[in-house]
């Protein structure tokens, strides 16, 4: 892509890189929850954080508390599936991305 100094690049969105990452991670680890064949009684919960935290990635800059309460839910939900340990992993690290909130 050419572009001028002082010009910007035309990609429709001027992300964050933590919201990017954000985005990624979280994306990543719904399809691999979406393909874990097993159940477990709080996959609901786990899938439901997640769609929340995909729509706070694609709506701009999240609020910090609810990134983290988000995190804690689903790392209670599917803390004890080892298939899922990496994806979760990276969801944290995204999150802890965004540092401590201010007070």
């Amino acid at each position: 892509m050419l572009r001028s100094l002082g010009q910007r690049p035309v990609t429709g969105r001027d992300d964050d890189p933590r919201v990017t990452e954000l985005r990624t991670a979280v994306s990543r680890l719904r399809r691999e929850l979406a393909a874990h064949p097993a159940e477990f009684p709080d996959r609901a919960i786990a899938e439901d954080e997640l769609a929340a935290l995909a729509a706070m990635a694609t709506g701009g800059m999240p609020e910090i508390p609810r990134l983290r309460r988000s995190l804690l839910l689903i790392a209670g939900a599917i803390g004890s599936v080892s298939a899922l340990s990496r994806g979760l992993s990276d969801v944290r690290e995204a999150v802890d991305l965004f540092g401590e909130p201010r007070h």
